[in-house]
């Protein structure tokens, strides 16, 4: 049996908190390692017990979603973050983006929803809906003409990676290995000056990169 995905809970509503730990304690597949109640919390219980995921609410007493995600991903690259919240306004969501967010809910989602979120992202996927990208071309709306001077294979990869893609899949479909595929995402994030998929899904799509 596979190992299973480590999950971190972080949410100021103590019902809310239960209910998620309720239903997510039915799938084998995952563990829940923790719960916070704020960003801070979040942040000591990451360094702690290092989750593979962490659910993130992102309006919270102490310290934001945003700010703690920020935190998270700085000392804990490979944690892979989900927002999950009551809120879709575009300037939060931009903002949870740019902090390294890989996929953003909303909490009316179904249960099989998030559970398959949980499990794409920890697959390496970065799950950002049309939805969220419309939003984020809201907020970022004038198209920059800088050249990043991508080479045509990087700019493959990247429409993968758009595509929401993880690496594995990336190299199955262009016929490379897994590790060249690692080594051009990094080139990737590289010259756009950016850390996370995410935030490259983000600006391919605002700037046009690819088709």
């Amino acid at each position: 049996m596979s190992e299973k995905i480590r999950v971190l809970i972080t949410d100021n509503h103590t019902m809310v908190r239960n209910g998620l730990m309720m239903f997510l304690k039915s799938y084998p597949d995952i563990e829940l390692v923790g719960e916070a109640s704020n960003g801070k919390e979040a942040i000591t219980l990451c360094d702690l017990l290092h989750p593979d995921v962490v659910l993130m609410d992102l309006l919270m007493p102490e310290l934001d979603g945003v700010g703690a995600t920020t935190a998270i991903i700085r000392s804990h690259p490979n944690i892979r973050v989900i927002a999950l919240t009551s809120f879709n306004e575009d300037q939060l969501i931009y903002a949870a983006l740019k902090a390294g967010i890989v996929a953003y809910l909303l909490k009316d989602c179904t249960a099989d929803e998030l559970v398959n979120t949980i499990r794409n992202v920890h697959a390496g996927k970065t799950t950002i809906s049309p939805e969220i990208m419309q939003a984020v071309l809201r907020v970022a709306d004038n198209p920059s003409t800088q050249n990043y001077h991508l080479s045509e294979r990087e700019r493959d990869v990247l429409r993968l990676v758009v595509r929401g893609f993880s690496n594995r899949q990336i190299a199955a479909n262009l016929t490379l290995s897994e590790s060249t595929i690692k080594f051009h995402v990094s080139n990737i994030l590289s010259k756009l000056g950016i850390a996370t998929r995410a935030e490259a899904v983000a600006l391919a799509i605002q700037h046009k990169l690819v088709e």
